[in-house]
C-alpha cells in the first residue's frame, strides 16, 4: 500500500506563487509516474502535470505550461508542484497521485492524496 500526503495549499493573490508538496510512504515499488490533478467546484477532475520517475521528465497541461513546475526529491520521497503567476481560475483542490503508468488519465492512477485547497483571489 502507498500513502500520499499533500501540503502547502492556501490563499494567495493573483500573480502570486505557492509550492505544494506530496510525500509518499509505504510501498513505492512499481510507481512510474507521480501526477498532479485539480478539481474546482462543479467541474471534473483535471490533469495538471506529471513527472516520469524513471526518465525524470515532466509533462504539463496547456493551461499551466510555463507557470507550473514539477520536481522531486528522491531522498525525501517527495514531489513538488511549484505554481507561479497564479490566476483565479487556478482555484481548486489539488491532488497528487501515483500510477504504474506514465499517463494523463486520472483513471489510471491508483493512489491519491487527500487533496489540498488552493484559492487565488483577484
Amino acid at each position: 500500500q502507498l500513502q500520499l500526503v499533500e501540503s502547502g495549499g492556501g490563499l494567495v493573490q493573483a500573480g502570486g506563487s505557492l509550492r505544494l508538496s506530496c510525500t509518499a510512504s509505504g510501498r513505492t515499488f512499481g510507481t512510474l509516474a507521480m501526477g498532479w490533478f485539480r478539481q474546482a467546484p462543479g467541474k471534473e477532475r483535471e490533469f495538471v502535470g506529471y513527472i516520469d520517475l524513471s526518465a525524470g521528465s515532466t509533462y504539463y497541461a496547456n493551461s499551466v505550461k510555463g507557470r507550473f513546475t514539477i520536481s522531486r526529491d528522491n531522498a525525501k520521497n517527495t514531489v513538488y508542484l511549484q505554481m507561479n503567476s497564479l490566476r483565479p481560475e487556478d482555484t481548486a483542490i489539488y491532488y497528487c497521485a501515483a500510477s504504474k503508468y506514465v499517463t494523463t488519465r486520472h483513471q489510471l492512477y491508483d493512489y491519491w492524496g487527500q487533496g489540498t485547497q488552493v484559492t487565488v483571489s483577484s
